[in-house]
């Protein structure tokens, strides 16, 4: 039987082609037959998950955590030393400065990153802005986001931090990093699905010491995790779901 493994759509697109050759070496590991699916966007990796299609998943922190409290999505591993962070941006021809610059009935460039959007809600918290007093506009991808801001067409930009600092050095020179989020408790983790629990620790050990060989070390840098997985324990899964209610409250 071919096991489904889905990647969360916030994925950087330069490590398309890593999470492929990653997959090629997990199916080795694993002695298993592994497809991997790579979401576009959050209503294609729900309607997957809706569809009891995915058997492996790469998800953000707030996904994850729904994912185990509510369909018994099992804890497998998460990236070492790789958090997920968020930055809020202006352009660098902006007034705005400063997160006290920021005032109600401006616009705000976002994806679909509801991680991103609820870490950014929390720091505007500081200067008693409400998710009610902002135009919430759209993008594609976080790029779309800096083009569009460097444009003038809204007024703040989310990012996530890893997609920011990947933006090219002069399109950073163009903008105003205002705040970057210091959570260092949220990531991204690799859950797997309640109807395959046999072959948790086989998926456990397949991903912590991928790490150890250099084809796996190279395999990880491609996919912008260098320092590799650890096994998710039950301690951390609890702390990281306390840190999603308390960001969600």
């Amino acid at each position: 039987m071919t096991i489904n493994f889905l990647i969360a759509p916030d994925f950087s697109p330069e490590f398309y082609a890593g999470w492929h050759f990653l997959n090629t070496r997990l199916q080795r590991l694993i002695d298993a037959p592994v497809h991997l699916f790579m979401a576009t966007n959050a209503e294609e990796q729900w309607k997957a998950i809706d569809n009891d299609t995915v058997d492996i998943i790469y998800a953000n922190p707030f996904d994850a955590a729904k994912l185990m409290r509510e369909l018994g999505y099992l804890p497998v591993v998460h990236p070492v030393n790789r958090f997920d962070e968020m930055v809020i941006s202006s352009s660098a021809e902006s007034e705005i400065k400063s997160l006290h610059d920021i005032k109600p009935g401006m616009s705000v460039l976002c994806t679909e990153n509801y991680d991103v959007k609820l870490i950014a809600l929390r720091l505007l918290e500081a200067v008693d802005i409400e998710e009610k007093d902002l135009i919430w506009i759209s993008s594609e991808s976080f790029s779309a986001v800096a083009r569009r801001l460097i444009q003038g067409e809204g007024d703040i930009g989310l990012f996530m931090s890893s997609a920011y600092y990947k933006l090219t050095s002069l399109t950073r020179s163009r903008l105003n990093l205002l705040i970057e989020s210091k959570i260092n408790d949220l990531y991204h983790v690799v859950l797997l699905h309640p109807r395959h629990a046999s072959m948790l620790e086989t998926l456990q050990q397949a991903f912590s010491t991928m790490h150890e060989t250099v084809a796996g070390e190279m395999l990880l840098e491609d996919i912008g995790l260098s320092d590799g997985f650890s096994i998710l324990e039950n301690e951390e899964v609890e702390l990281l779901i306390d840190l999603i209610e308390t960001l969600r409250d």
